[in-house]
């Protein structure tokens, strides 16, 4: 499979998992702030670092919380685009039509720096990417707290989007890794 075949299956099955919450939940997510969702990440980023390091408690592993990144980092950017709100003001076809439109962007992404990159992510360990992940939500906390303002360094969003990408490429080769145990 290529890249963009594996990736867009990962991303399938994180859509998938969005809806499925999204139709027991609603877009409750709606009412949270950037910066809450960049804490909701770094819990998830936080438990798969500390599950590659221990042995778990709750055997769930890490690829539920590889997704849960993936579906918080889409939904952080479709808070950035839309207004503030602290009720629950879109329905689950235009959550998804948000979902879609965001992933899209960050799947372009992907491609253009996986280019420029020459698909540098094959060779890294999973563990590596969960530290560029927690690099990433420590940067974004210190723009957070810094009220957005930055003097060199890409916005939130981009750190955002990268982190989607790192996720997706972390489900990638844990895909790959459990099909080799088989």
């Amino acid at each position: 499979m290529s890249t963009i075949e594996e990736y867009n299956r990962e991303l399938e099955a994180c859509r998938k998992v969005f809806s499925a919450k999204l139709r027991d939940y609603g877009a409750s997510w709606r009412i949270m702030r950037p910066a809450t969702l960049t804490d909701q990440m770094f819990i998830k980023a936080k438990r798969i670092r500390t599950l590659q390091s221990e042995e778990a408690r709750v055997a769930e592993g890490v690829a539920p919380e590889f997704v849960a990144l993936v579906n918080y980092g889409i939904m952080a950017l479709i808070q950035l685009e839309l207004e503030p709100t602290v009720s629950v003001d879109i329905d689950a076809a235009r959550a998804e039509e948000l979902y879609d439109k965001h992933s899209a962007s960050t799947r372009s992404l992907m491609e253009a720096k996986n280019h420029d990159y020459g698909e540098a992510w094959r060779d890294m360990r999973v563990s590596s990417i969960t530290d560029m992940i927690l690099t990433k939500l420590l940067r974004n906390k210190e723009i957070e707290d810094n009220n957005g303002m930055t003097l060199v360094s890409e916005g939130v969003d981009g750190n955002y989007a990268d982190i989607v990408n790192y996720a997706l490429f972390s489900l990638i080769h844990l895909r790959a890794e459990d099909e080799q145990r088989r």
